[in-house]
């Protein structure tokens, strides 16, 4: 049996943050806004495999009005998630995902993040692809970072 789901997840950029994605931090002058690191990609990665499964969302399982969740490592709420996958027979076919941003330029940091979600979904990096497009100014003009995630999941 195979599941299919998708994730987005869309935070402002603002001075005085890190800009953290895929796990990465990725060199910036601004970062995103959020009660936890605010990564995105992460973010759109756990609500896509939770939607494969019909499970509620990450904004109803860690919820920004508890303090727990403050700061916390996207990553590693990603975990916690997929251990959930695991733990309901599921495993990642495979995971496409796309970063929406007029800057900074993520080329370089593509592989790196793809190494990362790998090792956080217990699988190989040719199951994990991840690319960067911007809106040619249009939608988020510069003012945001948004990610869009699919990922096919398989009855183990």
């Amino acid at each position: 049996m195979i599941r299919i789901g998708h994730g987005y997840d869309v935070h402002r950029l603002v001075p005085g943050r890190s800009l953290i994605l895929g796990g990465m931090q990725i060199p910036y002058e601004k970062g995103l806004l959020g009660h936890s690191d605010a990564d995105v990609l992460a973010h759109a990665v756990a609500d896509a495999l939770l939607g494969a499964l019909s499970l509620p969302d990450i904004g109803t399982r860690f919820p920004d009005c508890d303090p727990k969740y403050e700061g916390a490592n996207s990553i590693d709420l990603l975990k916690n998630v997929y251990a959930e996958v695991l733990s309901m027979g599921y495993r990642v076919c495979n995971l496409d995902c796309t970063v929406i941003a007029e800057k900074p330029m993520l080329k370089p940091f593509i592989y790196p993040m793809r190494k990362v979600l790998a090792e956080a979904l217990s699988t190989d990096i040719e199951n994990v692809n991840v690319k960067a497009t911007t809106e040619e100014g249009l939608g988020l003009r510069g003012e945001g970072i948004g990610a869009h995630a699919v990922v096919l999941l398989e009855k183990e």
